[in-house]
């Protein structure tokens, strides 16, 4: 049984990952894995970072006006957090502050629906997840920004923004963008300058892969430093939105989780 959870987890995770999907669709991701109901809690494996005033953003003025918007639990949540955890206030407040740095989103009036994770076994750190809309039902349908932030320390994982567009598009795989992608190799390099995501000039984009979100067709890029960190971006292929981002950080710890769970998947064959 064990090792068909891990095998779930493993197909399901890298199908999200493939697509892309998994910058703005936290909802389902938190979903996925309260419906799974076998993930194991694992004790969240690392250090808070001495560098942790680098990881968040730059505060605003006092004389900032205060924003107002609604922060609640949302319904699905199970987790809850330790003394050692960001409150459900404090989460959300520094969700609100990539929010308006990456996507420049004022949350006036916003409902803000926040979820915790403990670590487990296919991401091994405790972490914050928001769903943000400018209204209070949450429907599959609705216009929402997303992110997903460590618990601890409020380092940035991923952040999305998901729409459902007016007309109708193709959503199909687009060969041509596979070759020539240099319209969004421009647009991550300039959202990277504006975000500063990455601790070192950016030496590459790459292609990632192409996928859609709802009915907005996307594509995904591979923005690599010169340091060697990389952060996934997507686009829209409609009409180049920007749709999201993930962080070097959390490419690493997933894939440091797949690795080790493929690890046991194999010395579970070989017994």
């Amino acid at each position: 049984m064990k090792r068909k959870n891990i095998l779930t987890l493993t197909t399901v995770t890298c199908v999200i990952i493939g697509a892309g999907t998994i910058l703005f669709n936290l909802v389902t991701e938190a979903a996925m894995v309260t419906r799974i109901g076998q993930v194991e809690s694992v004790p969240t494996s690392y250090q808070v970072s001495d560098r942790l005033e680098a990881a968040l953003p730059e505060p605003e003025e006092e004389s900032s006006r205060k924003v107002n918007y609604h922060v609640s639990m949302d319904s699905l949540n199970t987790g809850t957090p330790t003394d050692m955890d960001l409150t459900m206030e404090e989460a959300a407040k520094i969700g609100a502050e990539y929010l308006k740095n990456i996507f420049g989103l004022d949350l006036e009036g916003a409902f803000v629906y926040m979820m915790y994770y403990p670590g487990t076994e296919t991401f091994p750190r405790a972490f914050w997840s928001g769903d943000v809309l400018f209204e209070k039902e949450q429907t599959p349908e609705s216009t929402r920004w997303t992110y997903m932030i460590d618990a601890v320390t409020g380092e940035l994982f991923n952040i999305g923004h998901g729409r459902q567009l007016d007309v109708n598009v193709p959503l199909e795989y687009n060969a041509a963008l596979e070759k020539d992608y240099s319209i969004y190799a421009e647009l991550a390099k300039k959202k990277m300058e504006e975000c500063k995501l990455i601790n070192s000039q950016v030496d590459r984009v790459e292609y990632n892969c192409q996928g859609y979100s709802g009915n907005d067709p996307t594509i995904a890029v591979n923005v690599i430093g010169e340091n060697g960190e990389i952060v996934n971006m997507c686009f829209s292929r409609y009409d180049q939105t920007f749709l999201g981002l993930i962080t070097d950080t959390s490419r690493r710890i997933t894939e440091s989780a797949l690795d080790n769970l493929i690890g046991e998947v194999k010395s579970v064959d070989f017994q």
